[in-house]
């Protein structure tokens, strides 16, 4: 039931996340265009990678032991676990003593240069955030 919770807990983060970066993109357009918002959105920095840390040293591990891991993945998961294992890379050659678990940890809660979604996933999430909060809001 904690593996449940902690899962919870981290997809509200994300939506958190993206409903800042939404808000954000809102601000700055002088007209609002949602698929340009969306593309915005998906392009803004975030405030860390949003992928377990189990899942990161997983991929990571295996890239490193040569196996094509990333070969059948989306282009933008592909690119965020590249991301993910230079800094892993540069993280142990500043800390040799870090694991690849260790180091895929401190890495995935680091600041991210976007969100690694496809407009259109974060649309839906979005909607599905915002429909659920009215929701919640007419209850009250």
């Amino acid at each position: 039931m904690k593996h449940k919770g902690s899962y919870m807990q981290f997809a509200r983060e994300r939506i958190a996340d993206l409903m800042r970066a939404y808000r954000e993109c809102i601000a700055r357009s002088d007209r609002i265009c949602m698929p340009e918002i969306y593309e915005c959105i998906v392009n803004m920095p975030t405030t860390r990678f949003w992928v377990s840390e189990i899942r990161a040293a997983l991929v990571v591990a295996a890239a490193m032991r040569g196996e094509p891991c990333l070969d059948g993945m989306w282009p933008l998961k592909r690119e965020m676990y590249q991301e993910i294992m230079a800094r892993c890379h540069r993280l142990r050659l500043q800390h040799p003593e870090l694991s690849i678990a260790q180091s895929c940890a401190l890495v995935v809660q680091q600041p991210a240069p976007k969100f690694y979604l496809t407009p259109g996933s974060a649309k839906m999430m979005i909607c599905k955030a915002r429909r659920t909060w009215k929701v919640e809001r007419l209850k009250r």
